[in-house]
């Protein structure tokens, strides 16, 4: 076996064996170093800009690849190597898989239930989270999805909070997507207060946002991505796109994936998010769409009480290891 091969930025040294991220997105998020044996295993460490965490000095392993080969054995010992590295750097508990902070790809699939991968969801081995286990780490935070088929449906105690929302002056309209650059900030001005308080959370510099979710304009369709707005200040979106894995497969895209949801804080706020939800999944009924998937949920915050008839359809977890 190859000896354990450490690269600092900006130094960096890809396995071609193993795929991952090009050495220009591992400078450009910021990796502190690479921890790889070729052929088996490699993972990036992060420290000086790892998601802060109360009590604790958090430091990150993302970008995990592993060779399909490989023993559980030799890939514990990178990720032990990865965790020496976060220790030496002064942390107290490692955090993963996580490229660096939650706005970026995060967490493994760990349930996979009966329905196959839909678009944006993370995917990788089923493997690999055992191989994570045997190397000492433990479930720290649990995800899931949930799939409604009953998109038309409408929940009569939600009128009494729209007449409330509309008297304060709210009201919800598409998305421009010839503007979509003005709606990304309105995005992200709401995404920057309403998910402070999230697990990991790592504030993100406006353009960071808008440069990582441009992509999205050619996917959105504006009758499923919608703002509330409050004297023309956004206070609400939902955003969701069609499930395109399904004509991947060869098959009729008839599901749309509600990918995010947030709304400002606040009693003044309550029941817009139910109400944004509902009018996502009539928009998609309208337009020939069969169901919703509810897409990575945190598992202990309110998203569980949005999705009514909801049926869980997939389980993610993020691990944590104790750097003693």
């Amino acid at each position: 076996m190859s000896a354990i091969v450490i690269h600092s930025t900006p130094a960096f040294t890809l396995d071609p064996t193993l795929g991952g991220p090009p050495v220009a997105t591992l400078i450009a998020q910021g990796v502190d170093a690479q921890v790889v044996l070729a052929g088996v295993a490699q993972a990036s460490v992060w420290w000086r800009a790892a998601p802060p965490l109360d009590g604790e000095t958090l430091g990150v392993i993302g970008h995990f690849r592993a060779s399909p080969s490989a023993d559980a054995a030799a890939v514990a010992e990178v990720l032990a190597r990865a965790c020496v590295e976060l220790r030496n750097a002064g942390c107290t508990r490692a955090v993963g898989p996580l490229d660096g902070n939650t706005w970026r790809s995060y967490r493994f699939v760990t349930w996979r239930g009966d329905r196959p991968r839909f678009a944006l969801e993370p995917d990788q081995p089923d493997v690999w989270p055992g191989w994570w286990v045997a190397a000492g780490f433990a479930a720290y935070e649990e995800y899931f999805s949930a799939l409604v088929d009953d998109l038309a449906a409408h929940d009569a105690r939600l009128d009494g909070a729209w007449a409330r929302l509309q008297a304060a002056g709210i009201s919800i309209r598409a998305v421009r997507r010839d503007d979509f650059e003005a709606e990304l900030a309105h995005i992200f001005a709401v995404s920057e207060i309403a998910f402070r308080d999230n697990v990991l959370y790592t504030p993100l510099p406006r353009m960071d946002f808008a440069a990582m979710y441009a992509g999205a304009q050619q996917i959105v369709r504006p009758e499923l991505c919608l703002v509330a707005e409050r004297a023309g200040a956004p206070v609400g979106f939902v955003f969701a796109i069609p499930d395109f894995e399904q004509a991947r497969r060869g098959a009729a895209v008839d599901t749309l994936v509600v990918k995010t949801l947030a709304v400002l804080p606040g009693r003044e706020f309550a029941g817009l998010g139910k109400i944004l939800l509902e009018r996502c999944q009539q928009a998609g009924h309208a337009l020939g769409f069969r169901a919703a998937i509810h897409a990575l949920m945190h598992a202990g915050n309110t998203s569980r009480n949005l999705g009514g008839r909801a049926r869980e359809i997939r389980r993610y977890t993020l691990f944590s290891r104790k750097l003693g």
